[in-house]
Parts: structure tokens; C-alpha cells; sequence
């Protein structure tokens, strides 16, 4: 596929108005954005040197695709997407540089908390239970394994931080106090219920979803809470393949976990300036690739030509 790998860029016939870890975003006009989803790649907090082929195209229509799929499953749900067609007042250039990687979208109000949920126990959430029998202060049961599934998914909400810095983990009533008590619980029940949604469709391919995280916007004018950013992709979430899965041990993985293992192996976990060797690149865009064919049912290049 003749994509080339793109870590920046710049479009002359719209203005940018936020450039993060792998999304640009552009004013389209008073009520819509065009985000644009690079090659990027990002671990710990830190953007790697170079990117990973296809990886933009991939978030971009897997999450298009997931924003159809969880409407069709819940009916209610409100999402920021529009279409993945290049804005009319694109130049001819500039569409070229963003087909088959930018979405339009609503221009909405953002709630500063990532809707973190947890349906396994791994990662920072393992490391905390092992040292306190906690995730994320909350009370767990006693006795999980590495890899076991909560009884029942949780929410483990973060803030939401600012380019370059990290993320903190935060109890849900501290995401209240951000959030305000009248949309935080509102969050909460649709982080899980979206969750719920989304797992049970990448069961039905032999996709575990161990964790993922939501952001939300706020529709001011009917006061509805919006599903925004991307949405249960390679990205934003752990997939684990079912047929290989084993409690008691880390997991394969079809994210960007096979990087975060890279680099803690190698020395470089939070290092700045780490160029990726161009098979942990390729390595990592074929297993972003899979999940996409996976829970699409189509090849990215199937995708892309409509």
C-alpha cells in the first residue's frame, strides 16, 4: 500500500488550531474540526522519533467503523463524527496529504478526564494490586492473577494532561470534582456500558478488549454527552487474542504494548528521541493491521478504497 509514513503535517487552507502526541486538529468552521491522525506513535508519554506505516489510516477507519458498530448497538449514543470526506474548502493538496487519514468532527466542549475502564487486570493496574491489593485506590477482590478478568468491568478515570506531561491516575470522585457532579456518574455509566458494547463485538471476533480509554465532549446546546477522539483502537486500548490468551502471564497483543515491552527491554522506557529499528515499526503496524482486519472484516486497503 503506497501510504507514505507521516510524522507532521501542515496544511496551508486550514488554520491548526492543537497539535497532540499523534493527532493535529484544524478549524473547519464554528461548528466543525478536521482531525488529522499522523504516523506518530507514542509510549510512556513519549513520542517515538519515527513512525509506524499505515498506523494513522488505521485508528482513523477503525474508529469510524467502531463509532457505526456502537451505534447500531446503542441507539442513544451521541458520538462527534461526521464523515471521513476531506472538508470542501481543503485544498487539492491538502486532501491528498489527509485522505485516508482525517475524519470531520463536531466541535464540542471537552470534559479534562480520560475515561479509563478495566475489564482484566494488567499493566499499572497488576502493579498496583500486587503492591496494595488496590487499582487505582479502589478495593479489588483478593486472590486476581496476572491477566484475570474483574468480576465485573471498573472505571479507573486519569486526567487528562497536557502535551509532554503525564497523565495522573485519580479515584472516580476526584473525576467529579473535574468534571462537575452532574455529568461525572453520566460518564461513568456510559465508559461501561460502551465498554460492554464494544467487548462483546470484539469477543464475537477473537479480540479481548483488557482495558481502553474514553474522552468526552460536552453538546452545550442540549446538554447531551458525547463519545469523542478516537474510540477502542490499537491506540487507546490492550487487545489481547482470545485463542492465545492464559491467565497468569503477560499477554500477546495486537497494540501498542509489543513497543512498551521494546523499550523497557532495550533501557529506553521514557526516554526521549528513541527512534524505533525499522522491524519493531513493522513489527508494530502488522499487528495494528490485524486488529483492524479482525474487527472489520476488511483489509485496510478494502477500507480505504470504500
Amino acid at each position: 500500500m503506497s501510504i507514505p509514513v507521516v510524522t507532521n503535517i501542515e496544511l496551508s487552507s486550514l488554520a491548526k488550531l492543537a497539535s497532540g502526541k499523534v493527532r493535529d486538529l484544524y478549524n473547519v468552521d464554528d461548528k466543525t474540526l478536521l482531525f488529522v491522525t499522523t504516523d506518530r506513535i507514542s509510549a510512556y508519554d513519549v513520542i517515538m522519533a519515527n513512525g509506524v506505516p499505515l498506523k494513522g489510516a488505521v485508528l482513523t477507519n477503525i474508529s469510524a467503523h467502531w463509532f457505526k458498530v456502537l451505534q447500531e448497538r446503542i441507539p442513544d449514543l451521541k458520538t462527534h463524527f461526521i464523515t471521513l470526506d476531506p472538508p470542501a474548502n481543503l485544498g487539492d493538496a491538502d486532501k491528498e496529504l489527509v485522505r485516508g487519514r482525517s475524519m470531520q468532527v463536531r466541535k464540542l466542549k471537552v470534559f479534562p478526564v480520560e475515561a479509563i475502564v478495566r475489564g482484566y487486570i494488567t499493566g499499572s493496574a497488576w502493579n498496583e494490586y500486587k503492591k496494595s491489593g488496590t487499582v487505582h485506590g479502589l478495593a479489588v477482590p483478593a486472590g486476581l492473577q496476572q491477566c484475570s478478568p474483574f468480576p465485573e468491568p471498573i472505571y479507573t478515570p486519569s486526567t487528562k494532561a497536557e502535551l509532554g506531561k503525564h497523565d495522573e491516575n485519580i479515584t472516580p470522585e476526584q473525576a467529579a470534582k473535574i468534571v462537575g457532579e452532574k455529568y461525572a456518574a453520566r460518564i461513568e455509566a456510559l465508559a461501561l456500558k460502551i465498554y460492554k458494547a464494544g467487548a462483546a463485538y470484539a469477543a464475537e471476533r477473537g479480540i479481548i478488549i483488557a482495558d481502553t480509554k474514553f474522552e468526552f465532549g460536552l453538546d452545550e446546546e442540549t446538554d447531551e454527552i458525547v463519545l469523542i477522539d478516537e474510540v477502542l483502537t490499537p491506540d487507546s486500548s490492550r487487545f489481547w487474542p482470545a485463542d492465545e490468551y492464559e491467565v497468569g502471564r503477560d499477554q500477546d497483543s495486537f497494540d501498542k504494548q509489543f513497543l512498551r515491552n521494546w523499550l523497557t527491554k532495550e533501557g529506553l522506557k521514557g526516554k526521549d528521541g528513541v527512534e524505533m529499528p525499522a522491524d519493531i515499526a513493522q513489527s508494530t503496524s502488522e499487528r495494528y493491521l490485524d486488529a483492524f482486519k479482525r474487527l472489520t472484516g476488511r483489509t485496510l486497503q478494502e477500507a480505504l478504497q470504500g
